[in-house]
């Protein structure tokens, strides 16, 4: 669902979530800041900011013959 940590880090290239939260806002990424201090970011946002597709779980289908 969120991003870790260290994707957060690595996304961001900054350690510190000032910094962090600084670099989110000026890209223009959704995220929220956790009761930690620390920006959280959801994964799907940064697919489809960078143009993929999130592979879904396919739910069963039902199939009549």
């Amino acid at each position: 669902m969120f991003l870790t940590r260290d994707e957060v880090a690595e996304l961001t290239g900054y350690q510190k979530p000032s910094a962090q939260i600084r670099w989110l806002e000026a890209q223009q990424f959704g995220f929220i800041v956790g009761g930690d201090g620390v920006p959280k970011v959801l994964r799907q946002v940064v697919i489809s900011r960078l143009g993929g597709q999130a592979t879904q779980k396919r739910s069963p289908e039902l199939r009549l013959k």
